[in-house]
């Protein structure tokens, strides 16, 4: 189902709806609110502003790091959708108490409501993101994420600047009130249309403890590390959105010269850069959680925080600008375009990494592990405006000079990531391969099962004939590969990354290939999915070779279903092997391939001629 589609959906529509309704609401709030208290609470508080705007952001942020935990565990427990509901007219409550507090001036009121807005919204997020794959299918997940962050990052920037707008009309209190409350009427009444999702069959009883709870989410991440370094990379993304962000007042102040019209384009080119990347994402990803985009993130992030550096002024006009003024200089343009371009990166960045927590997380243990990124999503926020201090205000940099540090940081943090994780780099080769130099066209893939073990016979022409396979297949693959070529050192970390089974003849190691075979049985016994190339070797003359046992034991030790599958086009491509061991270089970019998988075959009825011959009439066609 195409993105399109799910928007429109009954399904997914009403939960996006009230998702950013709440994002919009909250933000209306939280920016009128922090107006009010620097130009209107000044002198009504028994503190400095500068104490103030701190409190307040804290205030915000705290529940995430004392709630977020028991949240998760809330709606590992509970029905999701009448969780949501809840939530909603909890926050009716919270606003028509702000209402009341903003009419009367009462700000002490109103940042003990900030609080509990932020405990609101700290209970909101898991469910947020747990609720999806019950709503979606794995098929839609990543376009419903796209969606979301789309959808958040435009409500967020919509709210920022209503909220900017209406503290200055005349009577702001009542106004404030009135689209506080009314928004989140509108958000409950939306939160009624979403569809009843159910509890998990495993769930486990909810009690409230925090701190046992806060122990057990942040365990539950850390027990699988691709789990745990997936939050840490989306962390690092808030880690930059944040620092961004704090930014963007005083650099315009004292770099570009300008005025609060051009914080709010600043503003705008980030936030709508964030939602074109996500979008972006669904599009470039088709119909599975493409990890091989992540790194491409990462690079343009690095890039184009660099140019954003490059582009800044060395010196601020003498008097300040407005936005037209601002847009009539030689950077004006340049910059806002470089901002732009670090949102599109981190929406490629961050979607699949949403996804794949998703993904990847058990049921019952879902909203905790979205929980422990929250958790750690607003640590990272905290310390990015610790670091904002270091390097600013210790170390003497000028902001342009912070935004190139933090583009230099995305490298090294970067590097740490997919050396632990060598997946995503695995992806992105797949992925670059797959989009460049081969185009893939692919016929009778629906053959292959959506849950649960099979065995992928296919045949044998390339080097990069797993690969192909790989980028066009959605579930991940385990391949039995051949042990010389298992063992290449440039390669090695990535093919132990894709879990590949190393195997060779009984005759060369007979402890390597019973320990294959057992491998491969495990695998299917977990429910995966197993591609072997029966041929035993690439073809040297285009053809497909006669197939060899194996298949026959595995089936079985495995009775699982078979999917024949035949590759056609890469014979005579870079990768081929020709007859005399050259590599031939006609065809090298854009050349096509088309990969055609057969109905599934019982297992009792294989023998290694019959799927030969399966394979050989798809190869023929």
């Amino acid at each position: 189902m195409s993105g399109l589609k799910i928007i429109g959906s009954m399904r997914f529509m009403p939960f996006f709806l009230t998702q950013a309704l709440g994002a919009f609401n909250d933000n209306v709030f939280k920016n009128a609110l922090m107006l009010a208290l620097a130009f209107t609470a000044a002198n009504a508080l028994p503190w400095s502003i500068d104490i103030t705007m701190n409190l307040a952001a804290g205030l915000f942020i705290l529940p995430f790091l004392l709630f977020s935990a028991t949240a998760g565990a809330l709606a590992d427990a509970s029905c999701k959708t009448a969780l949501i509901r809840g939530l909603k007219l909890i926050e009716i409550g919270l606003m028509l108490a702000a209402a009341l507090a903003f009419y009367f001036q009462q700000y002490l009121v109103l940042l003990a409501i900030l609080f509990l807005m932020g405990t609101q919204s700290a209970f909101f997020g898991p469910v947020k993101y747990a609720i999806l794959p019950q709503l979606l299918t794995p098929k839609e997940l990543l376009a419903g994420n796209a969606w979301v962050e789309m959808g958040t990052f435009v409500a967020i920037l919509l709210g920022t600047v209503l909220g900017g707008l209406i503290v200055g009309f005349n009577q702001a209190e009542l106004w404030i009130g009135t689209v506080v409350v009314l928004f989140s009427v509108i958000g409950y009444l939306v939160s009624r249309y979403i569809p009843k999702v159910g509890k998990v069959e495993s769930a486990q009883k909810f009690s409230f403890a925090p701190w046992q709870q806060t122990k057990k989410a942040i365990s539950i991440s850390y027990t699988n590390r691709d789990l745990y370094l997936s939050i840490m990379a989306i962390s690092w993304f808030w880690f930059l959105g944040a620092s961004y962000l704090t930014q963007f007042p005083n650099y315009t102040k004292t770099v570009l010269g300008g005025d609060n019209t051009v914080v709010t384009a600043l503003l705008v080119a980030f936030s709508l850069g964030v939602g074109i990347g996500s979008m972006l994402c669904e599009r470039l990803s088709g119909d599975k959680v493409e990890l091989g985009i992540v790194p491409i993130g990462s690079v343009g992030l690095t890039i184009f925080g660099i140019a954003l550096y490059l582009t800044s002024p060395s010196f601020a006009p003498t008097a300040e600008i407005n936005l037209s003024q601002f847009l009539a200089t030689a950077y004006g343009w340049w910059l806002l375009m470089a901002l732009s371009l670090i949102g599109v990166f981190g929406g490629l960045f961050i979607v699949p990494l949403y996804a794949l927590l998703q993904q990847r997380a058990q049921s019952h243990q879902r909203a905790r592990v979205i929980a422990a990124n929250n958790i750690f999503n607003a640590l990272f926020m905290v310390a990015s405006a610790l670091a904002g201090i270091l390097f600013l205000s210790v170390l003497g940099l000028s902001i342009s000079q912070y935004f190139l540090v933090l583009a230099l940081m995305n490298i090294a943090v970067a590097l740490y990531v997919y050396s632990q994780m060598p997946e995503f780099v695995l992806r992105f080769v797949i992925y670059l391969l797959s989009h460049t130099m081969y185009r893939v066209q692919k016929k009778g893939l629906e053959h292959i099962p959506e849950q649960g073990a099979a065995v992928l016979v296919a045949n044998h022409i390339s080097y990069v004939d797993a690969l192909v396979i790989a980028g066009a297949v959605r579930r991940p693959i385990r391949f039995v590969m051949e042990k010389a070529i298992y063992d290449l050192p440039l390669v090695n970390k990535l093919f132990k990354a894709a879990k590949t089974i190393p195997i060779c003849s009984k005759q060369k190691n007979e402890q390597v290939h019973e320990a294959a075979f057992a491998k491969i049985k495990q695998a299917l016994a977990d429910g995966h999915l197993v591609c072997i190339f029966p041929e035993g070797r690439l073809t040297k003359d285009g053809t497909i070779d006669s197939f060899r046992p194996g298949i026959e034991r595995i089936l079985t030790e495995s009775p699982v279903p078979v999917v024949p599958m035949a590759l056609k086009g890469l014979w005579g491509s870079f990768f081929s092997h020709q007859g005399n061991g050259a590599f031939k270089f006609k065809g090298r970019f854009w050349s096509v391939v088309e990969l055609e998988a057969a109905p599934t075959v019982a297992a009792a009825s294989v023998t290694a001629a019959g799927l030969e011959q399966k394979v050989k009439q798809l190869f023929a066609d």
